[in-house]
């Protein structure tokens, strides 16, 4: 197996664009890679691309109809049918929106081949984690869930055992639908509660189906939760979980949008502990998982000031450099942002929150506390249908 890390990367993923009025500007992902290089981090991982992911390998995941769906939608936008979620204000047609998505769900799947077959131990693709895509319909600004197809392909490949971590602010609700009664998939995501987000799903009590209860879990944590309770319950439910579950891989989504500058959402966490949490994602890859991790990107809508650090930090990670939180961001790289977006970039790689702290679980817990409430109520959801304590 390569010791190094694999960055796919293809610059037509750029083209994956709802226009300018919309949120997911794509600029996120053009920052990212600029700043991924302007670090040097290139030097520690194989940059690579991947063909877009063909009819048979969609059809893992999604339905044969919605596809051509897409397809037609990608060929005449005026054409959308919004029953199947296309043409809407979250996902607006485009001219080649089937291409530019299977593009991105090819990396994706590209990532997932390249760690299970040992080309490379760690694979990182920022621009994928479109977890919200359903089986036969758009959601979320998410085509093709990526996510859900490099999980589908670990399985054709011959993985008996795959777990997914989602720390978007939002449900991974296309993931967990993808794999609700699959037992040879653990989802678990931590989100805003749905109360107060979209898309209203990620209840604790959503465990799982047909022989498959327990493989389904959500944190659904309170509007307002910041470093401290976002890592305590991170700590709290995710490694006990992928210690008893043993994954063969592991694949994680690190949507950005749960920081405290993200537009969208309601959490406040710091560029620091979504590093933090990206370094124990890769830990648990290593302690259980054989070291096979898959990295994936996911929301993020703090385009300038949030997104292309976080990835950046993932990047780092990944490829067994991570970049110190005080590191200063090279001048050219600021200059890039201005002259792409008219605003100032940050200047170093934290919001000089390093290093974050939080409270064991271990140590107890305040059952009148809200982010204590949380976090039981996954742990009595789940734990004693996988046989555990809660």
């Amino acid at each position: 197996m390569s010791g190094r890390a694999q960055l796919m990367w293809d610059e037509a993923v750029t083209g994956y664009d709802f226009g300018p009025s919309h949120p997911m500007d794509p600029v996120r992902l053009d920052l990212t890679r600029r700043l991924v290089r302007a670090l040097e981090l290139d030097r520690e991982v194989d940059v690579v691309s991947a063909k877009p992911a063909g009819e048979s390998t969609l059809r893992l995941v999604h339905r044969e109809d919605y596809i051509e769906a897409v397809k037609a939608a990608s060929a005449d936008p005026g054409a959308a049918d919004p029953s199947y979620g296309l043409g809407t204000m979250d996902d607006p047609a485009f001219a080649g929106m089937h291409e530019v998505s299977s593009l991105i769900a090819g990396l994706s799947v590209g990532a997932a081949e390249a760690v299970w077959r040992g080309e490379a131990l760690h694979a990182v693709n920022f621009a994928g984690g479109l977890h919200h895509a359903m089986p036969g319909g758009a959601s979320g600004f998410c085509i093709y869930n990526d996510a859900s197809l490099a999980i589908a392909r670990l399985l054709e490949l011959g993985a008996e055992r795959v777990a997914y971590v989602d720390v978007d602010v939002h449900h991974g609700d296309g993931v967990q639908a993808a794999f609700w009664e699959d037992p040879r998939v653990l989802t678990i995501s931590l989100h805003e509660h749905p109360r107060t987000l979209f898309p209203q799903t990620g209840w604790p009590e959503e465990t799982g189906a047909g022989g498959a209860e327990g493989s389904a879990v959500n944190v659904a944590l309170p509007a307002g939760t910041g470093d401290a309770g976002w890592l305590r319950a991170f700590h709290s439910v995710v490694p006990e979980l992928i210690a008893d579950f043993r994954p063969d891989v592991l694949v994680t989504q690190h949507g950005a949008d749960t920081h405290f500058e993200d537009p969208l959402a309601h959490l406040a966490v710091s560029l620091d502990a979504q590093r933090a949490v990206q370094v124990a994602c890769h830990d648990l890859a290593h302690e259980y998982a054989g070291g096979r991790w898959v990295a994936l990107g996911g929301g993020g809508y703090a385009v300038v000031d949030v997104v292309p650090r976080s990835w950046a930090h993932l990047v780092g990670v990944a490829a067994g450099r991570p970049v110190a939180p005080e590191t200063v961001i090279p001048e050219g790289w600021r200059q890039e942002v201005f002259a792409r977006t008219r605003q100032l970039g940050p200047g170093r790689m934290t919001d000089g929150r390093w290093p974050v702290e939080w409270a064991e679980w271990e140590a107890g817990y305040d059952p009148a506390d809200r982010l204590d409430q949380a976090v039981l109520a996954t742990r009595r959801a789940v734990f004693p249908l996988r046989g555990m304590l809660a």
